[in-house]
C-alpha cells in the first residue's frame, strides 16, 4: 500500500521548524499541488510516473521574482513531516491573501492559469494523480500533507467563540488564546468491506465518480458505533444483504478524504440478493475469484483486499 515506503520512515511528531533552502515544499490549489512533471507522466510504466517537488529556495525566488521581495512575507511555512533526513512543509498564505485576492486558493481555472509560471518549470496536477506518481514516499508525503492542508485550510477561526486560531508551538494543534479551545487535526474512521461467499466477492462501482474501477464496499464510522456494526450498516444500507463472521484485516492512512481506513472481510449471511442503493453505486456484483481482474496497485487498500481473496480462492486446475 502506498505508506508501506520501507526502509524509509515517514515521521508526522509536530517540529516547530523553519525551512531550509533545500527542504521540501508542498503549495495547494484547490485540490492540486505545484509539481514538476519528470519524463512521462501518466505512463503506462511506473516508473516514468515521476514528479518533483519546489525546494523552499526555488520557491521563495519564484515568487519574489514573479511579485517582488515583499510578496515573500505574505507567505507561511509550517513544517508538516519528515521522510529519514528530508523535511516537508505547507506553504501558506497569510493576512489578505488567504481569500483569493492574490495567488489565492481559487479554483477557477483561470487564477490557475495565472499560476502556472509563478514558480518556472512547474504546473498544479491534482492531486488523484498522486496515487501512482513516483517516488513512492513523495507520493505518500505528498497525501499526507493534502490532509493536513485542508485542515489547516478549514480552521482559522475558534467554533466556540469566534476569535482566529493560532499555531501551539509544541504539538500539531490549534489553540484560541479567548476561551483555551484546543483544535487538533480530524481523522474521520471509515471501513473497507470485502463481503465474501465461498469463492465469490462482492464488487462495486461508485455512481457519480471519476474513479471507474471496481471497489468494495466503504462507508464512514457514524457518531456511537463500532467499525464492526458500521460494517453490517454499510452492507445493508449499499447493497441489501446481511453478513456474519466480520474479521479485521488492515488499515490505512489515506490523506485524499482525511481518513483512516479500517478493512474488514465478511461472511453473506443468508440471501444473496443485491438491492443496490443507486445514489451511491451503480454496479454492486457477486464475482468469482477466478473471474476477477482487478490488479493490486500496491497502493489501495481495496486494491490489496481484493488480491487476497483472489489469490487464496482462484482455482489452480
Amino acid at each position: 500500500m502506498i505508506q508501506d515506503i520501507w526502509p524509509k520512515h515517514l515521521d508526522n511528531q509536530y517540529k516547530n521548524l523553519k525551512p531550509g533552502n533545500e527542504d521540501t515544499v508542498f503549495y495547494f490549489q484547490g485540490s492540486s499541488l505545484l509539481a514538476r512533471p519528470s519524463g512521462h507522466f501518466n505512463s503506462q510504466n511506473p516508473e516514468e510516473n515521476v514528479l518533483i517537488y519546489p525546494q523552499y529556495d526555488e520557491f521563495v525566488q519564484g515568487i519574489k521574482s514573479s511579485y517582488g521581495d515583499k510578496a515573500v512575507d505574505n507567505f507561511e511555512f509550517i513544517y508538516l513531516l519528515s521522510i529519514d533526513e528530508e523535511h516537508f512543509f505547507l506553504a501558506r498564505k497569510t493576512g489578505s491573501l488567504e481569500r483569493g485576492t492574490f495567488l489565492g486558493e481559487m479554483a477557477d481555472s483561470a487564477v490557475h492559469k495565472d499560476m502556472y509560471s509563478f514558480v518556472r518549470g512547474y504546473e498544479f496536477i491534482g492531486v488523484d494523480s498522486f496515487r501512482k506518481a513516483q517516488p513512492r514516499e513523495h507520493a505518500y508525503a505528498a497525501i499526507t500533507a493534502f490532509h493536513l492542508y485542508g485542515w489547516y485550510r478549514d480552521n482559522h477561526f475558534c467554533g466556540r467563540c469566534g476569535k482566529p486560531l493560532k499555531h501551539d508551538d509544541k504539538q500539531r494543534m490549534l489553540r484560541c488564546d479567548c476561551c483555551k479551545n484546543m483544535v487538533f487535526p480530524k481523522i474521520c474512521p471509515a471501513v473497507i468491506v470485502a463481503v465474501t461467499d465461498k469463492d465469490r466477492i462482492l464488487l462495486t462501482k461508485y455512481a457519480g465518480r471519476t474513479y471507474r474501477n471496481y471497489a468494495l464496499i466503504a462507508g464512514f464510522t457514524e457518531i456511537g458505533e463500532t467499525t464492526e456494526e458500521t460494517v453490517s450498516r454499510e452492507v445493508m444500507e449499499e447493497v441489501g444483504v446481511k453478513v456474519k463472521n466480520i474479521t479485521y484485516y488492515k488499515s490505512q492512512p489515506w490523506g485524499l478524504s482525511g481518513s483512516q481506513l479500517l478493512g474488514y472481510f465478511c461472511e453473506l449471511d443468508g440471501d444473496d440478493t443485491i438491492t443496490l442503493e443507486e445514489d451511491e453505486l451503480s454496479v454492486g456484483t457477486w464475482v468469482k475469484a477466478d473471474d476477477i481482474d482487478v490488479i493490486d496497485d500496491h497502493i489501495s487498500l481495496t486494491r490489496e483486499m481484493i488480491e487476497k481473496f483472489r489469490s487464496e480462492h482462484v482455482s489452480h486446475n
